[in-house]
This record gives C-alpha cells, structure tokens and sequence, in this order.
C-alpha cells in the first residue's frame, strides 16, 4: 500500500465530452477538402491541435481564405459572419451546439416580446457574443454586482450561457427580480453542465483532492474547478504534464473531473499518471 501517494483515484461520472462538442468534433472529421473554423471549433488546444493534424485549420478571420469549406463552432457565430461566408461562396457546415441555438432562440424571442434582455455570461466568450448578436440592446451581466448597477425597467428576459452554474444564474435571476416590475428567466443551462457539475462537486465531497482536467481557455472547465474548490483542494490542469508530486503527498482519494471539451484520452492519460507516477 503506497505512504506518500494516492491509494484510490475516482473519475466523476459524466466527465469529458458533452454531446454538443462531440458532435461538432464528428462533425469536422466528416467534412474533406480545405476544411476551417472561424476560431477555435471547441476550447481544448489539444483537440485543435489533432483537427489540425487531420486538415482542419483554425482561422481568426474570414480575410484568410477565399474558398472551402467553413464549420461553424459548437458555440456559435454572429448571424453577420455567416452571411459574409455565404457571400464569399464558401460553403456554411453549422456545428452549433443545439442547446447553445436554443439560447438563441430564446433570446431573440424575449426581445420580439418586447423584453429587455439580459444575458448572463462572459461578455467576450464566443457564444455570449453569438447570443447577443440576435437581439436589440442587449445587457450582458457577468456578476450579481453588475446587476446591481443597473436601472429599472418594465420587464426583463434572462438567459444564461449554457456552461454557467446553476447557482450563480439563480443569484443573477433574484436580483434582476430587485430591477424590474417583471422578470422572466428562461433555463437555459445546459443539461450536460448541470449533470457535469452535480457528478464532480458530489465527487469532491468524497476526496482529499480534486483534479479538474480541461483547456485554461475553456469557461465550463475553470467553472467545474471553481465550484470544485469550494469543497476541497483543487487543481485545474489541461495536461497530465501539469501534474505535480506535492499535491498528492497528504491525498489518499483523488477525484478526477473533466470539462464538456475533454477528450477521453486526456482524462486517462492523467488517470494512468497519478497512478502510476505519484
């Protein structure tokens, strides 16, 4: 029996993959012949790195090609951007995540209704701008304290990004309640984030460390260890090369997490590490 190491290393159920990505990903590796992204296609550099491997190129701006065939990210893009595609005759694949769409559909209902919309997110992440870009005056809030400062009006619509927590879009929905006469919260949470999170902070009850694995530019991933340090010790890593000895010097249990955009390979191969290694 190991002294120093971990004895047991537990994987929370519902890690890696959400469905939206795994299907933008099949998605990608489908499509032949000068195949890009506008942006990263999910927030793993590793997975970019492999579609990239197989032709599938990241580009930061439509200016970079002239031909070929563009996938639209799991996050989605300005409605602006796929008419500029369309006119540039490039063929348009959509690999938008459904649940994402939803929000959009959503959102742009609230505003046909006549509500001001707020959306909860990260105001410069891919799909908050996706959503935004659907709506007229759109208010993005990234805290109950942005909320706060905002004035009075007649009604609200909120939505949510569909990797934020669940408990913070509750806090966000109680005090827009403090800002308007009516206030109608669309849940629009993903169900995958929500199981991701529940399996990984129930997890995190039962360790003496957690290991939260997923890109550094990945939103849900550094929301999953956020939620995850609240209860225990945790490290965010994107690699097992980021794994460290001392970490596991006074840890018998070790959970393992992993974000909507980590691949399984990724998780066993920290799996096997902290076994094997520590």
């Amino acid at each position: 029996m190991r002294t120093t190491g971990p004895q047991k290393v537990v994987l929370a159920k519902n890690s890696g993959f959400c469905f939206g990505v795994k299907r933008a990903v099949d998605l990608a590796l489908r499509t032949q012949d000068r195949v890009f992204t506008l942006g990263p296609l999910i927030h793993n550099p590793q997975v970019i790195a492999y579609l990239e491997r197989k032709g599938i190129r990241a580009i930061e701006s439509l200016d970079r090609i002239k031909d070929g065939k563009l996938i639209i990210r799991a996050h989605g893009i300005p409605r602006s951007v796929i008419a500029e595609a369309e006119r540039k005759g490039l063929a348009v694949i959509d690999a938008t995540c459904p649940f994402v769409r939803k929000v959009q559909r959503t959102a742009e209902s609230l505003s046909r209704q006549g509500y001001q919309v707020v959306i909860f997110g990260e105001a410069n992440h891919p799909e908050v701008v996706g959503i935004a870009d659907r709506v007229k005056n759109p208010i993005i809030v990234e805290t109950a304290g942005h909320v706060r400062a905002l004035g009075r009006f007649d009604k609200i619509g909120v939505v949510a990004q569909t990797t934020q927590s669940v408990e913070s879009y509750k806090a966000i929905v109680r005090e827009l309640k403090k800002h308007a006469k009516s206030v109608k919260a669309a849940d629009t949470i993903c169900n995958a984030t929500k199981r991701n999170q529940d399996a990984a902070t129930s997890l995190a009850k039962n360790v003496d460390l957690m290991i939260v694995v997923g890109g550094h530019n990945s939103g849900n991933t550094r929301r999953l260890a956020s939620l995850c340090s609240k209860i225990v010790t945790t490290k965010h890593i994107e690699i097992a090369g980021e794994l460290k000895p001392s970490w596991f010097r006074r840890a018998a249990i070790v959970g393992v997490a992993g974000g909507a955009s980590t691949p399984d390979w990724i998780l066993r191969d920290v799996i096997e590490s902290i076994e094997h290694e520590f």
